[in-house]
């Protein structure tokens, strides 16, 4: 079966059932996007490689989204919300002009090569590249060296601790977000769960 088609049954309501607490979740994934690396401005286009339906654009509404997806069920359910989705698979498409940001969440894995999906976005993002990592499955320097080998010699990233399959009563979503920062127990916790977002950049003049 292919990868996209076992999402085509759910894809009615993928951004309200794909987690927990939905709008935390794609909430502060927003906010890394805009945090990490240059800022993007006002009308920026963000390009979202494997987007699902599109629910993510509603937490950018001040950059213009577009998604990518290879499910037609996923873009049709988009299109419904009101999305600017295309179905097409990310290893293979380009956008028709450039983008600010190019973003691919809970997807890194299904390139087919991560280094020559990185040099294509490379070849049509003009400000930044923003994805999850998870640390327990790829070695943050190898990403590190397929993104400078596509061109991106910058890299910052920043543990992301918000549950896609639980949804966490009050104060414990404080305590993972300040977590996030507390050096030798962050690092513990990443042995075991949660994602690194990562944003990669070219310097001025690269």
């Amino acid at each position: 079966m292919s990868t996209w088609k076992k999402y085509a049954a759910g894809a009615e309501r993928w951004s309200e059932e794909a987690y927990a607490d939905s709008h935390r979740y794609l909430a502060r994934r927003a906010e890394f996007v805009r945090l990490l690396g240059p800022a993007l401005e006002r009308g920026d286009i963000v390009l979202d490689l494997a987007c699902g339906d599109g629910g993510f654009g509603e937490f950018l509404p001040n950059q213009r989204y577009v998604g990518v997806d290879a499910s037609p069920e996923m873009v049709a359910a988009g299109l419904q919300r009101g999305r600017e989705l295309v179905v097409a698979d990310m290893n293979d498409y380009e956008p028709p002009q450039p983008v600010q940001a190019t973003t691919i969440f809970r997807a890194i894995y299904y390139a087919r090569e991560r280094a020559e999906l990185m040099r294509r976005i490379a070849g049509y993002t003009e400000t930044k590249v923003v994805f999850d990592l998870n640390p327990r499955q790829y070695r943050l320097e190898d990403v590190r060296a397929d993104l400078e080998r596509a061109g991106f010699d910058r890299l910052e990233s920043r543990p992301f601790f918000v549950p896609q399959t639980h949804a966490l009563r009050a104060p414990m979503p404080l305590v993972l977000r300040g977590l996030e920062r507390s050096g030798p127990v962050t690092r513990l916790l990443l042995r075991y769960r949660f994602t690194l977002i990562c944003a990669a950049w070219r310097t001025a003049g690269s």
